[in-house]
Order: structure tokens, then sequence, then C-alpha cells
């Protein structure tokens, strides 16, 4: 059976060996440091229903909402299925609503309206400003949980899953990919290693790997900051309902509320100033939600880069989608043996995975469908024990 190398040690890159070994491939990934700890170790952990882009971004929405109900069915470890609440507060929101309630029927996505009594009755932290709210089916996902899910199923089917092992030079030759050369920091030696195709699944870093054999791809590192205070102030998700913005969501994550997000655009996802003022920025958008925000300690605070595809036509970052892309590097580059996956979000890293490993087949001529939509996947704590 061909053997698939896969960079890039992500959610995406752990649903793509999952869904490759479940198809009978032989598979090995490699990580340049600890598994998942690039963007979507870094996350708040939204899991989404698509409502947050059903106005703006039809086909994202479309996808979440999709991928939301089969990670329901397949893993129940790593998902708190709490619902989430997009909240009106002044009248610019109550105009929105109109539009949301369109958009999220137009996509699928299940919507309840509530008034502001019975909102605050089942959220009594919300702002007294509340209006009206409605709720969705967003849920909460714990990254490195559902991350090592995938990682242990593709591990129980034989997958080599490499952490610590940096991709540092794609060998190629007469228009084809021949090796990848791999940097162990654990042996602190260089080795090569072949296969009959490469898939560079390395996120907001997937520029860099791109570079490697001078091909461009259109990823736009994307950093934003997210802060935790150190209470669980709400049980539900809580949403500005406004357009997406910045500082208009809260994600509860077991003790803790996770406020975001900022945004902004970087060149380097590796050279990304962390800007402190973003921190008081979050806190004081997010308290026009949830007062208590503003009196609850701050726990901690980071910052991710959210892989998006750049788009020159848009001068708003919001307003870049959250789609993604799988190019087949022969067709767009002449250069046969590479595959590359961008965009997307944590929440349809299976679809993400599916897309590419169809593209796969189709290029090495196998009809294998995919398993994954129903394929339950391991608990977490099997891939230390495989």
């Amino acid at each position: 059976m061909e053997h698939i190398l896969i960079i890039g040690g992500g959610g995406t890159g752990a649903a793509l060996a999952h869904d490759l070994a479940l198809r009978g491939f032989k598979v090995s990934l490699f990580e340049k440091g600890e598994l998942l700890s690039g963007t979507t170790g870094r996350h708040h952990g939204l899991l989404h229903s698509g409502a947050r882009y059903a106005v703006n971004d039809h086909e994202t929405a479309a996808e979440c909402i999709a991928e939301n109900k089969i990670l329901r069915r397949i893993t129940s470890d790593a998902i708190e299925p709490n619902d989430g609440l997009f909240v009106a507060i002044d009248d610019s929101d109550l105009v929105y609503k109109k539009h949301f309630l369109q958009a999220c029927g137009d996509c699928g996505i299940s919507t309840r309206e509530l008034g502001s009594d019975i909102a605050i009755t089942i959220e009594p932290a919300l702002s007294a400003d509340v209006k009206l709210a409605i709720q969705v089916p967003d849920a909460v996902m714990d990254a490195w949980r559902l991350g090592l899910q995938f990682f242990a199923s593709a591990k129980a089917n034989s997958a080599k899953i490499q952490p610590y092992s940096q991709a540092v030079e794609i060998r190629t030759g007469s228009g084809c990919v021949s090796a990848v050369r791999i940097f162990d920091y654990q042996t602190q030696r260089e080795h090569d290693v072949q296969a009959d195709l490469v898939v560079n699944a390395a996120g907001a870093w997937a520029g860099g790997i791109a570079d490697m054999v001078d091909i461009r791809i259109p990823v736009q590192p994307a950093p934003g900051v997210m802060v935790a205070v150190n209470a669980r102030l709400t049980n539900m998700v809580v949403n500005r309902l406004h357009p997406a913005g910045q500082g208009d969501i809260i994600v509860p994550q077991r003790n803790l509320s996770i406020l975001g997000t900022s945004l902004w655009l970087a060149d380097d996802p590796d050279m990304v100033e962390f800007p402190q003022d973003h921190i008081q920025k979050m806190i004081e958008l997010c308290a026009a939600l949830v007062p208590a925000v503003k009196d609850t300690p701050v726990h901690s605070a980071w910052q991710a880069v959210r892989p998006l595809i750049g788009d020159a036509q848009k001068d708003h970052p919001q307003m870049i989608s959250r789609t993604f892309e799988c190019y087949d590097h022969r067709v767009r580059d002449n250069l046969e043996g590479l595959v590359t996956i961008i965009g997307g979000k944590a929440t349809t890293m299976r679809l993400m995975a599916e897309k590419t490993a169809d593209l796969i087949c189709r290029k090495l001529g196998r009809n294998i469908p995919c398993k994954t939509r129903e394929t339950k996947l391991l608990h977490y704590r099997k891939f230390f024990e495989i």
C-alpha cells in the first residue's frame, strides 16, 4: 500500500492520519514540536454551530453545522454539548436579528428565540441590558483531547506519529517530490523519508513548507489574543448578536471563561509580538455581554495564529472566509507528489481530512470511501497506551 507522509501535527494532520489509516494507507506524520502545540492547542475550544458565520460566510457555516453533528456522534469524551446564546444588547443587534435568523435557517442551523427575562433566568450573569437572545447548537470541545482521539485512532491502525521531528527540506527531482529531510530533535540527527505522496498540513506554517519548493500558497497567518478569567461565569457559550468581530464571544471551559478574540494579520507566524493592550480590550468588550468579566481575576492570556486563506480583495480580516482549500501541486504548480491543505476551523478538521484523503485517492487511482463519518474515535488516553 502507498505511503503518505504528513507534515504537521495539529488537528488537521491528526484527522488526516486517522482517515488515511482507516483507508489502509501507510501513514507517517511529523510534527516539529509537541503534538497539537500550534493553533489547534491554542484556540478557545468552541465547537461551532456555524451561526457565527451564517450571515457573511454561508459555506463555512454549512460546513460547521454538518461537522458539529458528526463530531457529537463519533466522540463524547472531548465535547460538552452545552449550546450557545447570541445576545442582543442594543438596537443595532436587534436589526441584525432578522438577517441572522434567515441565514441560520438557510444553513440548516436550528434556532430558538428567547426573551430577555428567560435568557437571564437561564444565564443570570448576562448583562441587564440584554434585549433578547437566540439559542443555537454551539458546544465546547477540549482541543487537546479531541486531537489525541484522532491520533489514538490513527495509531491503532498503524499510523506512525512522530513529534519533535521537523521537515527541513523537501527533495525534488524531475518535477516530482522524492523525499522529505527530517531533523529529529531527540536524536539531533537528520534523515530522509521517502513516500509516495507528501501532504503539507502545517496550518499557519504551511507557507514556509511550500517555500521549500519555491511554491507560493495564499495562507494568511492571522493572530488573535484570548484571555481566560478565573471563573465559569456562564454555562452556555455567549456571543454578541452582530457580525463576527473582536471581543464578542465567551466560551466556558471547565472552571474558566475564555474571552475572545482579537484579530490582525501577520507575515510570519513565528514572529508575532503579543500586544498587551489586547488583554484589556477583550475584557472590556466581553463585559458588555457579562459584566462580571471585569471583576474576575485573569487566569492567563495567550495568542493563536489562524491559518486563513489570504484574499487581497478583503480589506478587513474578519471578512476573510473561514473555509478551506486543498491544492494538488501537480495541477497548480506542475510539481507531482505534494498536496497542501489550508484554512478551515478546528470544527471542520475531520471534513478537511476527508476532502484531502479523497484527493489523494483520486491521484493514486484508489477507490476507497471515507469511513470517518461513522467510526467512533478511541478515548484520548489510548494514545499513550498503544
